[in-house]
């Protein structure tokens, strides 16, 4: 059995007041989102020991790898969560303070080899070892900056640092600690955002359709409350005609491109989240179905503090079929349809718990 190897451990910054100070049920789902992130960006073989909170416990027996093939770990973890924040924050529905603070969280990598190994109790395996112990003393130093990447003396091996980007600076420190000291050198990281790119919103286009139902109802409440019903899928059956269940696809918090399929009672459709923007008096969102048919866009106005509007107009695509159908009687029906998914909201409101 092999009693050496790598100890690797991600580590998230601004983690405990970032959970202290938000809301905590959108907090545990942002850093959720994070972790199973960075255990995804895994691209060097490591194992999962355990989730400690805010960090991830990685190891790999064997012989260290090269430095260079390292750093690629470790670039590739901190652009991926960066580039993920960066992501939610131009995307995001929700204006809780976690929400709004999750771009402020960063990461810090800590490296070391030593021995240790496993042990097994039930179905739960840990690793135990001196060097375990000196891993986790590491997460607590002296390093000013919060976005770092941390050798130890030991990982190094008598092989020499490299600059692997122009950008690259070695520091050399010492923790102390009642064992011993420990070597070890770092270097920042904040570099590498300017090398993150965010994919650009598409641009939402209604130039090719038209406006076939338009419905508004002023409501007694704020608008946020109002926003948390109309927005969210998880509440869009229980006031919307004709919509028996609606299952979301991707993405535990709501923002733009998350998609849902929606069981109707003449079929099954997807739609996504296809635009917002937000102000303390207007909130605007669209939703568009798979074939980019159809779009409804919402609009939330605050007209005092406990009374807010909401409007939602259709539009479809410009064909014969849908001036055919608008032609005939179908039209009323979804006037009439629409009008009372809104009257839905009113009873809604009184009873639903918002999170």
């Amino acid at each position: 059995m092999e009693t050496k190897g790598l100890l690797f451990i991600p580590d998230i910054s601004g983690f405990s007041r970032f959970v202290t100070e938000s809301e905590i049920n959108h907090s545990r789902m942002i850093i959720q989102e994070l972790l199973e992130l960075l255990i995804n960006a895994n691209q060097i073989g490591l194992e999962v020991s355990e989730i400690e909170g805010d960090a991830i416990l990685f190891y790999k027996f064997g012989e260290p790898p090269q430095l260079k093939e390292l750093y690629k770990q470790v670039e590739k973890m901190f652009c991926q969560f960066h580039k993920n924040l960066m992501a939610y924050d131009r995307r995001k529905y929700c204006q809780c303070k976690a929400c709004i603070s999750a771009a402020n969280l960063s990461l810090k990598v800590i490296t070391h080899y030593g021995e240790f190994t496993e042990y097994h109790v039930k179905n739960f395996s840990k690793l135990i070892g001196k060097d375990v112990i000196v891993a986790h003393q590491l997460l607590k130093n002296d390093i000013a900056q919060h976005e770092y990447w941390l050798v130890t003396k030991d990982l190094l091996h008598n092989h020499s640092l490299a600059d692997f980007t122009g950008w690259m600076n070695w520091n050399d420190s010492i923790k102390q600690t009642e064992s011993g000291d420990i070597h070890f050198h770092y270097t920042q990281l904040s570099e590498l955002k300017n090398e993150i790119h965010d994919d650009p919103l598409p641009p939402l286009n209604l130039s090719d359709k038209r406006k076939i139902l338009s419905a508004s109802s002023v409501y007694e409440t704020d608008i946020i409350t109002l926003f948390h019903i109309a927005g969210a899928f998880e509440y869009r059956h229980l006031w919307w005609e004709g919509v028996e269940k609606v299952e979301e696809i991707n993405h535990s918090l709501p923002r733009v491109g998350m998609q849902s399929i929606w069981t109707l009672n003449n079929g099954k459709m997807l739609y996504y989240s296809s635009s917002y923007s937000y102000t303390d008096d207007k909130v605007e969102f669209t939703e568009t179905d798979e074939k980019g048919d159809q779009v409804t866009y919402f609009t939330l106005v605050k007209i005092a503090d406990n009374k807010a509007k909401l409007i939602i107009d259709v539009y479809k695509t410009r064909n014969w079929l849908t001036d055919f159908i608008l032609g005939s009687s179908g039209q009323k029906k979804l006037e009439a349809t629409l009008k009372k998914s809104l009257e839905n909201i009113i009873p809604l409101l009184e009873k639903m718990p918002i999170l």
